[in-house]
């Protein structure tokens, strides 16, 4: 059986994976060591079992959770200061909406849009509105909680300050 689901998760992610603007996030740094394309990977298939566990739409959870970091540059080697809000935590899910439609139009749903756009949800107030998003903000959160490995990296890992910031010690 779990060959069999290993199997149809590959069926259902293989043409994204596959692609080479995605393959580029293997250069990406994520937090700590990780890179975005692994980080994005555990989280759908995080996302992806825990849809099946729930009943629900586990194509669009793997699917969603495979994009919901696919933004479009390494926000970690951003020079450029940012306001607040405006910082990657804030910011990087509607680039990634954006470039996931870019560049993979026809997987797009409302469901998927909302669950990439809304995953970083309570950091951005607005929560998901379906299913698949509650479960990838889920998957996504626990992922993460790799982070804590490094507690005086927390903020620069979550993206709302950059490893160059003035006082910054990493």
């Amino acid at each position: 059986m779990k060959k069999q689901l290993e199997k149809e998760y590959e069926e259902i992610v293989k043409e994204i994976i596959e692609h080479p603007e995605f393959q580029k996030r293997k250069k990406y740094a994520h937090h700590g060591d990780i890179t975005v394309y692994d980080h994005c990977l555990k989280v759908s298939k995080k996302a992806y079992s825990l849809a099946r566990f729930f009943h629900t739409d586990y194509k669009s959870a793997a699917i969603a959770g495979l994009l919901h970091d696919f933004y479009e540059k390494p926000w970690q080697d951003d020079p450029e200061k940012h306001k607040f809000f405006e910082q990657h935590g804030f910011t990087h899910a509607k680039n990634a909406k954006d470039n996931a439609r870019q560049y993979f139009a026809k997987y797009m749903t409302p469901e998927i849009e909302n669950a990439i756009l809304r995953h970083m949800f309570p950091l951005n107030i607005k929560p998901p509105r379906y299913k698949v998003g509650w479960i990838v903000t889920l998957a996504d959160k626990i992922v993460s909680l790799e982070v804590f490995k490094y507690p005086k990296k927390l903020l620069m890992l979550v993206g709302v300050k950059s490893k160059k910031s003035k006082g910054s010690r990493l």
